[in-house]
């Protein structure tokens, strides 16, 4: 099981819809998404990314990493760091596929300590999407309904060596795999592109944060009630359940995303 931690990612770069607007006629989404299960709107939600433990009472949607098995009887979400590496993986990657600055040296997502993959042209998408698929057929094959690629906004933190462009490009394609392989796949943060789920063969959405910097209307004018948010305050969770509490999955987490019965585990809801 890896270390995974709750990502908290705002995007500020400008330009973004205009850049997305002139890329999406170049993307194709998934003809197979229709075919895919979305979890339950406004069920009851579980964070366990940072560790598997039983579901609280209530429960019936459950994220994991993909290094866990799912949760008997639920609907179970695959989390995998699909733009960036976890630090103890940075041996599994090739050397070339890691983002590098002007000097060469490898860009690393600060808050996080995770080197960012570089997607900046087709060729690498093509190798970096055959590993990421590799781990989402893993999670077919462990009984994951959905998966969830992490690091969508990347291009936020990449010093402009890729943008919006390749992210959707690259995730068009993880898209695909994810819906030949019966998984639906979720859009993570990233607001400024819930507009191109569509063209990206994106099925629902997980907001970090979204009652927090009073986004969530962001996600529910393009995915409608097939929004899962996930809150690290007070603050956040009662914006997001004073708007949303009849409508949306909502739980607030611990920003460690603690197993049960660990120091520093935190879970409430509406």
């Amino acid at each position: 099981m890896s270390n995974d931690r709750a990502r908290t990612r705002r995007i500020c770069a400008a330009g973004v819809a205009l850049t997305a607007t002139l890329v999406a006629p170049l993307l194709t989404a998934s003809p197979a998404a229709a075919a895919v299960t979305v979890p339950p709107a406004h069920a009851g939600f579980d964070y366990q990314i940072g560790g598997a433990y039983t579901p609280p009472a209530g429960v019936s949607v459950v994220s994991r990493d993909r290094g866990a098995s799912p949760a008997p009887g639920l609907y179970n979400i695959c989390y995998v760091n699909a733009f960036q590496v976890q630090p103890d993986e940075l041996d599994d990657w090739d050397a070339d596929l890691l983002l590098r600055d002007s000097a060469g040296d490898v860009i690393i997502d600060e808050e996080w300590n995770e080197a960012i993959l570089d997607v900046s042209t087709a060729a690498k998408r093509d190798r970096i999407a055959a590993k990421v698929n590799g781990w989402i057929d893993g999670c077919a094959a462990k009984g994951f309904q959905a998966v969830e690629p992490d690091n969508y906004d990347s291009y936020d933190r990449s010093q402009g060596k890729f943008g919006t462009s390749a992210a959707m490009a690259y995730i068009t394609k993880l898209s695909a795999h994810a819906h030949s392989k019966g998984l639906a796949i979720a859009q993570k943060n990233t607001a400024d592109l819930a507009e191109y789920r569509s063209t990206t063969g994106l099925d629902f959405a997980i907001a970090e944060e979204c009652g927090e910097w009073n986004e969530c209307d962001s996600f529910t004018d393009h995915f409608g009630d097939d929004v899962i948010v996930i809150e690290y305050s007070s603050e956040g969770l009662k914006t997001a359940c004073d708007g949303w509490k009849d409508e949306l999955s909502i739980v607030r987490r611990d920003m460690d995303v603690s197993p049960a019965g660990s120091s520093g585990y935190l879970r409430q809801t509406c």
